[in-house]
């Protein structure tokens, strides 16, 4: 496993220690996790685009849910600002690619 720190998820120490290792951790401050969580979405993001299938779209969406507390928002906020955006600018189901603006 890579040395660098990393976010993992809760838990990740115990599964490690089960093995015979030991996991060093720390718990991050509020600032501390927002940055985390932020560069966890980028590394998510990354895997799902090398690998595109359900598992890395749910590790998206556990970081997604996780980035909710940091903006003091529930998953019903921000479906609504979701289902608001999709009234008034619509969806991806008509799967439109614009080419320019003349």
């Amino acid at each position: 496993m890579n040395d660098s720190p990393k976010l993992v998820r809760d838990r990740i120490p115990a599964i490690i220690d089960a093995s015979g290792k030991r996991a060093v951790t720390r718990v991050l401050s509020e600032s501390e996790m927002t940055l985390a969580l932020s560069r966890k979405l980028q590394e998510e993001t990354s895997e799902y685009l090398d690998n595109p299938c359900l598992e890395e779209l749910g590790d998206i969406l556990e970081v997604i849910h996780a980035l909710l507390g940091s903006h003091h928002a529930t998953w019903d906020q921000l479906e609504a600002v979701r289902a608001a955006k999709r009234e008034t600018r619509g969806g991806f189901d008509e799967r439109i690619l614009l080419i320019r603006v003349q």
